[in-house]
């Protein structure tokens, strides 16, 4: 499960790399560079929509999970065989949609699999996605010391297949084990009672709009941090690639620790204590001249702000009924695909008017935000009162 999370994140990972090396070529600015990542949060923003809804009705989580990384895999392929923008807005739908029907089903099936460590668990789904956002950018960086960004995007596209096949194979031999969760799903009239009252939880809506807050950031360096690497510090494609693998490397150790340390002392420290070093780190970034700092500074900055990913998650599963994971996941994934649409657009306005520095102000700003919603949430951790009973 985290070798399919890391691959529906290796697919825009390595597009993000590619961006810009796409806009020179296609000759565009910072806002319409920044359009074509809006289209990405949009198409996922979409999906998110009517995805939850279907895995809680329908059930069969397996079949929706193996149909995401197709998209993403079919999509990054065909990637490489275009150059026209309005070509590349539709790939970069399916790659967004495909991420975004992924969550929902791998969330609920982990959750309802493993539901006595829920932070542990999540985290090596997270852990997985880390692995996919460091190596991506490595290897395409790589990939375009020799070759066309479209031929970067073919030779990112293989690994998806392969992965589509392990994790086919994994979930077919949990099902015939008996290992895996239900398939059974619920009648329509059923899940419209049961989606009211997670929809009118004010925790679950808190959880979701301040996870959206920190995921406008998170994604707004995904865009902007190549950008200014590539216009600002003017590094080489190899070490562009190298920066944004820190950026994860830094979530890779960091996820694993953050969720298990939930799991014993709830949720709500964890999120507030990594929200507080991200925004501080994200400030001191546009003081650093070094290369070798900035990187290091880079790491640190995605230690914090990947530790709170899988405890997130956790917490709103704690928070969800089990038979409506699915849609509470949608409803956090929508919700953070929804803020995160504005985030490209504003932000490429933003580097045209004032430079691409005054980006990351804004987006210090965005995690400032994130780190007040925290602290308004409603006093209930579900996880902390079950381990003080245990």
């Amino acid at each position: 499960m985290a070798l399919g999370h890391g691959s529906t994140h290796w697919a825009f990972g390595t597009f993000y790399v590619l961006l810009p090396f796409i806009a020179k070529h296609l000759g565009l600015s910072y806002a319409e560079a920044g359009l074509l990542v809006a289209i990405y949060h949009f198409s996922g923003f979409v999906a998110s929509l009517g995805s939850g809804a279907l895995i809680d009705v329908i059930g069969r989580q397996a079949l929706f999970q193996i149909a995401a990384l197709l998209m993403g895999a079919f999509g990054l392929l065909a990637l490489g065989l275009t150059g026209e923008f309005f070509v590349i807005a539709i790939l970069i739908t399916f790659i967004g949609a495909g991420a975004n029907l992924w969550h929902p089903a791998a969330i609920s099936y982990l959750s309802s699999r493993f539901p006595n460590n829920r932070g542990y668990t999540l985290s090596i789904h997270a852990f997985g996605a880390n692995v996919g956002d460091a190596l991506a950018p490595l290897v395409a960086g790589t990939a375009l010391v020799w070759f066309t960004w479209q031929g970067a995007a073919v030779i990112n596209a293989l690994p998806l297949f392969a992965a589509t096949l392990a994790v086919a194979i994994v979930l077919s031999r949990e099902k015939s084990a008996g290992r895996a969760p239900s398939d059974q799903g619920m009648s329509v009239s059923e899940y419209f009672v049961q989606v009211k009252g997670v929809i009118r939880d004010k925790a679950v809506l808190g959880l979701c709009t301040m996870a959206a807050f920190r995921t406008m950031t998170q994604n707004g360096l995904f865009v902007f941090l190549p950008l200014y690497l590539a216009d600002v510090i003017k590094v080489s494609p190899l070490t562009l690639g190298f920066t944004l693998s820190a950026l994860q490397i830094g979530g890779l150790i960091a996820a694993p620790i953050a969720g298990t340390v939930s799991d014993h002392v709830g949720r709500r420290p964890v999120v507030i204590a990594a929200l507080s070093a991200s925004t501080v780190m994200i400030i001191i970034l546009t003081f650093i001249d070094s290369e070798i700092v900035f990187v290091a500074g880079v790491s640190l900055l995605g230690f914090a702000m990947f530790a709170m990913r899988p405890v997130i998650h956790s917490w709103l599963m704690d928070l969800t009924p089990p038979r409506m994971s699915g849609s509470a996941t949608s409803l956090l994934f929508g919700t953070q695909a929804g803020l995160s649409t504005i985030t490209p657009a504003l932000g490429g306005i933003i580097a045209d008017t004032w430079g691409l520095t005054s980006v990351f102000y804004f987006l210090a700003g965005t995690m400032l935000v994130a780190n007040i919603l925290v602290f308004m949430l409603p006093q209930r951790d579900p996880q902390l009162s079950a381990a003080a009973a245990d």
